[in-house]
């Protein structure tokens, strides 16, 4: 049996931005750029507990997805992902990597784990892309907020995303305040639905000049505290993977973390919801709150996305189990049981029971 050539120089592209900014959207129009000579694998991170991102790809040959839900890729699941990414690596062989971490990931301890000794001469860090929704810098709170500013000031390009509903004054505003960030970005471009040209990202060689840059105090002590974890209790990564729902009885996930909770909940594919019932129930949402799912409807699958008041509902190749997932700041989060509740009313009866 012939020895694999060893996996040299792979191009690896972070993808940072906060929650709701369309980083899935932007990936996926690279994707559609993507050589038809080359596989490319996508490693996807959320941080809430039962994964939405990782539904909106398509099973292909040529395009390798894997979804880590359940925390940040650069503190909670640090260790997680090094062995994940060691697993594609040698399994898939991929042309091109791209990671998008959680909204509320920090680069820097991404960049450790991409740089370590574990992964040199294989991989090669290009460019590190932030994108950005022009209109969340209206809020104080966001300029104000460490991890969002890192993810900015760690990006070598900055991708403006949903300009087509911000205003002029609100794009002029954001390139304004971009380019008085330092290090200066090496490109400020509009994004409108993700439509980043491939060639951004090609041919720029190593990101050496983002190596140095500044940890968060939150994520490192969730770094350390997820590694004396892992290590004491052995976990591996086949215990992250879920266990397929009972039909008409939902699994739910809960989580917390720098400062933002997650509620999530997953049912078996068999289970049909009705998509007027469960569209309004959805739209009742604070506005305020991320919320996103695939679902099994009457009117097939569908997937449910809402960030930053817009929402959008797409056919969906996903098959594997409806998923609904409703992200906010700690304290914000509707009643689990009175959701749940009110879900279960718009699933229509399943035929044994019709």
């Amino acid at each position: 049996m012939l020895t694999p050539t060893p996996l040299a120089n792979v191009p690896v592209h972070l993808v940072t931005g906060f929650l709701g900014s369309g980083k899935s959207t932007l990936i996926h129009r690279l994707i559609d750029q993507k050589p038809t000579d080359e596989r490319w694998a996508v490693l996807v991170n959320e941080f809430g507990q039962v994964g939405i991102d990782q539904t909106m790809f398509e099973e292909r040959d040529d395009l390798v997805v894997k979804g880590l839900p359940g925390g940040c890729l650069c503190c909670q699941l640090a260790f997680v992902m090094q062995a994940t990414l060691v697993s594609l690596l040698h399994r898939y062989r991929p042309d091109r990597l791209i990671i998008e971490p959680s909204g509320l990931g920090h680069p820097s301890g991404l960049l450790e784990v991409l740089r370590s000794d574990a992964f040199a001469g294989v991989l090669t860090v290009g460019d590190i892309v932030a994108v950005l929704d022009p209109r969340r810098l209206d809020d104080p709170r966001a300029r104000e907020h460490e991890t969002f500013r890192d993810q900015l000031i760690l990006a070598d390009g900055v991708a403006l995303t949903m300009v087509d509903l911000a205003t002029p004054e609100q794009r002029a505003a954001a390139t304004e305040w971009l380019a008085e960030l330092w290090p200066a970005k090496r490109w400020i471009i509009e994004a409108p639905h993700g439509a980043l040209p491939l060639s951004r990202l090609i041919g720029h060689g190593e990101t050496a000049s983002r190596v140095g840059g500044a940890d968060s105090k939150a994520h490192r002590r969730l770094r350390e505290a997820a590694s004396g974890a892992l290590e004491s209790k052995g976990v591996m990564l086949d215990e992250f993977a879920a266990v397929l729902p009972e039909p008409g009885r939902p699994r739910r996930e809960q989580g917390e973390a720098l400062g933002h909770a997650t509620l999530g909940w997953r049912w078996h594919p068999d289970d049909t919801f009705d998509l007027d019932r469960l569209t309004l129930l959805l739209g009742e949402l604070p506005g305020r709150l991320r919320v996103k799912g695939v679902f099994h409807c009457d009117a097939g699958w569908k997937l449910y996305n809402r960030a930053e008041g817009a929402v959008s509902l797409t056919n969906s190749a996903w098959r594997r189990d409806s998923r609904l997932e409703v992200i906010g700041e700690v304290g914000c989060l509707p009643d689990a049981e009175a959701l749940e509740e009110r879900l279960d009313a718009c699933r229509l009866p399943s035929p044994s029971t019709a």
